[in-house]
């Protein structure tokens, strides 16, 4: 079955498509449910057709670190492609969604037949290479203002916006401070404080950018 959201379907030959249908599973999964645990066996990779997903990883004993959201058309488990041959990552359905799984045997064997799609995790691989290095230097040089300030223009670019300016939200509270990589009572405090300053406006979960230019300026040199 060819999705148009499917990676693996768009960058294999046609001829392949026969070997993909014979050897995928489809996944269907419900909000909150946890696709894959990091530490996991690393037994093959997930292709998001419908969704959205959180990758995310321990941090400290009780905390949580969000490494990047994926929504439809994008990969998962490919991090797990390593030597070590685990999930160094979990992901956890943010809503209902679907997914095609395919083995790593049968990726790899997928890899040396189709050059475009090996080009392309190229790239994939590429692409996160240069955002986590980009997340990295913020973390270090960016203060936690200057950090939630990059997390709300990322989940907006991400998710849209609704015809009332609203980010398509659908992150906790906690969600967002995790992936700004700080605490829930920093996020708290941060937020009054541009909601203070007119720079965002929020009401319940929803939270609208009412000055994108001074938002970004939170973030200083951390910008690119």
């Amino acid at each position: 079955m060819h999705h148009p959201n499917c990676f693996l379907c768009r960058y294999c030959l046609a001829e392949w498509l026969p070997a993909i249908a014979a050897e995928m599973q489809l996944l269907r999964f419900k909000k909150g449910q946890v696709i894959f645990r990091e530490d996991d066996p690393a037994e093959g990779f997930y292709f998001l057709h419908e969704g959205k997903v959180k990758v995310h990883k321990r941090w400290g004993d009780e905390k949580e670190l969000i490494i990047k959201f994926a929504v439809a058309g994008d990969v998962l488990g490919h991090r797990g492609i390593g030597p070590d041959q685990r999930y160094p990552v979990t992901a956890t359905a943010l809503d209902n969604g679907e997914a095609c799984f395919v083995t790593s045997a049968f990726f790899r064997t997928t890899l040396k037949v189709n050059s475009e799609l090996a080009y392309q995790m190229m790239m994939l691989y590429a692409h996160e290479l240069q955002a986590t290095e980009h997340s990295m230097r913020n973390m270090i040089h960016l203060d936690v203002k200057g950090r939630i300030a990059g997390a709300l223009l990322k989940i907006r670019d991400l998710f849209g916006t609704d015809e009332h300016g609203n980010i398509n939200n659908i992150l906790t509270k906690q969600d967002i401070a995790s992936f700004a990589g700080t605490t829930y009572e920093s996020l708290f405090k941060v937020m009054n404080e541009l909601t203070r300053d007119g720079i965002i406006h929020t009401e319940g979960k929803h939270i609208r950018i009412k000055k994108e230019k001074k938002l970004k300026a939170c973030m200083g040199d951390g910008l690119q």
